[in-house]
C-alpha cells in the first residue's frame, strides 16, 4: 500500500522560510518522478515543483529562485525548501509520485501572513 505523508507546513510570516518534508512508504522515490502541488481556496490545484528520475527538475514561475525541491533516496522522503515566502503562497501543498498512477498525501497546511 502506497502511502505519502506531508509534514512541515504551519503559520509563518513574510519573508521567512519554511521546509516540507514528504515520507513514502510502499514505493521509493528514487524509481519515479515525483512534484510538489498547492491549492489555495476557491483556486485549482497547481504544480509548484517536479523533480524526475534523470535529475532535472522544474517550477513553478511564481517561485522559481525561492523554492528547492530535494530528494533523500536513503530516507525515501522528499523536501520542498521554501524562501521568501509571499502571503500568495498561502495554500494546502500535497506531495505526488507519478509511477503506475499518480499517489497523493493529504497535504499540509502553508499560511503566510503577518
Amino acid at each position: 500500500q502506497v502511502q505519502l505523508v506531508e509534514s512541515g507546513g504551519g503559520l509563518v510570516q513574510p519573508g521567512g522560510s519554511l521546509r516540507l518534508s514528504c515520507a513514502a512508504s510502499g514505493i521509493l522515490f528514487s524509481m519515479n518522478d515525483m512534484a510538489w502541488y498547492r491549492q489555495a481556496p476557491g483556486k485549482q490545484r497547481e504544480l509548484v515543483a517536479r523533480s524526475r528520475i534523470s535529475g532535472s527538475s522544474n517550477y513553478a514561475d511564481s517561485v522559481k529562485g525561492r523554492f528547492t525541491i530535494s530528494r533523500d533516496n536513503a530516507k525515501n522522503t522528499a523536501h520542498l525548501q521554501m524562501n521568501s515566502l509571499k502571503p500568495e503562497d498561502t495554500a494546502v501543498y500535497y506531495c505526488s509520485i507519478q509511477s503506475f498512477a499518480d499517489f497523493w498525501g493529504q497535504g499540509t497546511q502553508v499560511t503566510v501572513s503577518s
